[in-house]
C-alpha cells in the first residue's frame, strides 16, 4: 500500500546503520526487524485494514516500525508527539478507532468514521495521514493526507546524509526527514531533550551531516556558544523552517559555521514540504517550487500555492483550497525576479496609526544589538496612540538592563522608522520558544 518500495529499498540496506537512538545503534536489518513486529502485534491486536490509528511517541526504532506497519496496513495514521498535553482532542477530532501509547492499545468508543474525508480512504483502501496544526489559539486544524502521492517523492532516492531527527513526531517536517532517510538509506540520530548542548554532541559523535531545524533553535545554538565546545566540522546542511528567519540569526550563523550549506525550507501540513532553493547561505531569499509537483503565484503580495500533494481537506474547518486548487497561505512576501523573500504570517502584522509593522523587521534589528540573547516583538493597544510596538527581550542573569535597554533605543533610532520603533520594552532571563521551537509571540 504505497510503502512496498521504502520496505524494499530497507532489505537492500541490510547491515547499514539506519537509527541510532538512547546511545544504541541499530541497523537496516534491526529495523525491520521492528517493523515485523509492528505488524504482528497490530495482528494480534486485531486492529483492522484501513482503521484510524493514533500512535503517540517520539522517532525511535520501535515508532518508526509501528509507523510504517500502519502504513502498510492502509490505516489512517495519526501521529501524535509527547509534546501534545491533550492527545483526548487529537482522539476526538480525528475520530481515532485505535490509539497506541508506549505499546499499550485502547479501543475507543469510535466505530466506522463518520467525516466524508475519513470515509472515502476508507472506501478507497488508501493510507493517510493526518497532521494537526500548532496554533497557540483555538482548536488545532486537523489536515487529512492520502498518503499514496505524498510518498511517491521518495520513490526518486536521494543522497543518504547521518542526520539529526529534530522536528517533531507529528510534524510534516519530521515525517519528511524520516522517510527520505528510509529510502534513501540514510542515518538517523533521534533526540530527547532537544538542548543544544544533546544536539552538538550527537553531531560530532555520529559525525552527522544534516541538521534540520528552526530559526529559533539557531538561536539557542547561537547564544549557547556551543560549537566552542563542541567539533561541528561533520555539518555539510543546516536546513531551517517552520518561521521566519531574522537575517542577523542567519548571518551570525554563517559567520560561525561558513562552510555549512544553509537551506531555507518551506513546507506547509496543507500542501506538503515544497523545493527551495537559497539564493545564497546568508540570505533570505528563495525560490520555491517550480517543479512538476508545486507551483506558485503572488497576489497582492501574500504567496499561493497549488499542489500535487495537497491534503485531501480539513476535518474541522472549511476547505482553504479555491475552485481551481490554489491555497492562500497568507504568508506576505517580496518578491525579486525568481526569488521570494517571506515578510511574515498576515495575521501577525502589527498596524500602527494605519501603518504596517512585520514583528520579524523589528526583532531581526533588536537581534543586532550585543547582549540581546532573543527578543519577541508584538503589538499592544493603547488609548492615544491606538496600537504601539512592544518588545521581549531574553539576557543573561547579571546583565546591566539599564545601559542595554539605552543602547537597544540607540540602534532601533539608527535603523528603524518611529512608527516601528519599541514604545515598551521588558527583559526576561529565558528565551521565548514553543515545545516546537518556534518563536512564542
Amino acid at each position: 500500500m504505497g510503502i512496498d518500495f521504502i520496505i524494499e529499498n530497507m532489505h537492500g540496506y541490510g547491515e547499514r546503520l539506519a537509527v541510532v537512538t538512547g546511545g544504541k545503534e541499530y541497523t537496516y536489518a534491526d529495523l525491520l526487524c521492528e517493523y515485523e513486529k509492528a505488524v504482528a502485534f497490530l495482528s494480534e491486536m486485531q486492529i483492522p485494514q484501513n482503521s484510524v490509528v493514533a500512535l503517540r511517541g517520539e522517532f525511535s526504532p520501535n515508532t518508526i516500525g509501528m509507523m510504517l506497519a500502519l502504513v502498510a496496513l492502509g490505516a489512517v495514521y495519526v501521529p501524535i508527539a509527547t509534546a501534545v498535553k491533550s492527545p483526548e482532542e487529537y482522539i476526538r477530532i480525528a475520530e481515532v478507532q485505535y490509539y497506541i501509547d508506549g505499546g499499550r492499545v485502547t479501543h475507543t468508543k469510535n466505530e466506522m468514521p463518520s467525516h466524508p474525508i475519513l470515509r472515502q480512504l476508507v472506501a478507497q483502501k488508501e493510507p493517510g495521514l493526518v497532521l494537526f496544526s500548532s496554533g497557540t489559539t483555538g482548536e488545532p486544524k486537523a489536515a487529512v493526507h492520502s498518503l499514496v502521492p505524498l510518498l511517491e517523492k521518495y520513490r526518486k532516492g536521494g543522497k543518504a546524509f547521518r542526520s539529526v531527527a529534530f522536528l517533531l513526531f507529528d510534524h510534516i517536517g519530521g515525517f519528511n526527514t524520516v522517510m527520505y532517510s528510509l529510502a534513501a538509506g540514510g542515518m538517523l540520530a533521534t533526540v530527547r531533550s532537544r538542548t543544544p548542548e544533546e544536539i552538538a554532541a550527537l553531531i560530532q559523535k555520529y559525525r552527522l551531516e544534516l541538521l534540520p531545524t528552526s530559526p529559533s533553535f539557531i538561536n539557542m545554538l547561537l547564544f549557547s556558544r556551543i560549537h566552542e565546545k563542541y567539533d561541528l566540522s561533520s555539518l555539510k546542511i543546516i536546513s531551517y523552517g517552520t518561521e521566519p528567519m531574522p537575517l542577523a540569526t542567519l548571518q551570525a550563523i554563517h559567520a560561525v559555521l561558513p562552510d555549512v550549506r544553509l537551506k531555507q525550507t518551506y513546507g506547509l501540513s496543507e500542501v506538503g514540504i515544497i523545493r527551495t532553493k537559497s539564493e545564497a547561505d546568508d540570505s533570505l531569499w528563495l525560490k520555491v517550487g517550480g517543479d512538476d509537483e508545486h507551483q506558485i503565484k503572488i497576489v497582492d503580495g501574500i504567496l499561493y500555492i497549488k499542489s500535487k500533494m495537497s491534503m485531501l481537506g480539513y476535518l474541522n474547518a472549511p476547505s482553504p483550497f479555491d475552485a481551481d486548487g490554489w491555497m492562500n497561505t497568507r504568508d506576505r512576501v517580496e518578491q525579486k525576479g525568481e526569488y521570494i523573500r517571506i515578510l511574515g504570517r498576515e495575521s501577525e502584522l502589527i498596524n500602527v496609526g494605519g501603518e504596517k509593522v512585520f514583528p520579524e523587521e523589528v526583532e531581526n534589528v533588536l537581534l543586532q544589538v550585543p547582549g540581546v540573547q532573543d527578543a519577541v516583538a508584538s503589538g499592544e493597544k493603547n488609548p492615544i496612540l491606538g496600537t504601539i510596538v512592544t518588545c521581549r527581550i531574553a539576557v543573561a542573569e547579571g546583565t546591566d538592563t539599564a545601559a542595554l535597554r539605552k543602547a537597544i533605543q540607540k540602534h532601533c533610532l539608527e535603523n528603524l522608522e518611529k512608527f516601528k520603533r519599541p514604545v515598551k520594552i521588558t527583559f526576561e532571563t529565558h528565551t521565548f520558544n514553543s515545545e516546537r521551537f518556534k518563536r512564542k509571540r
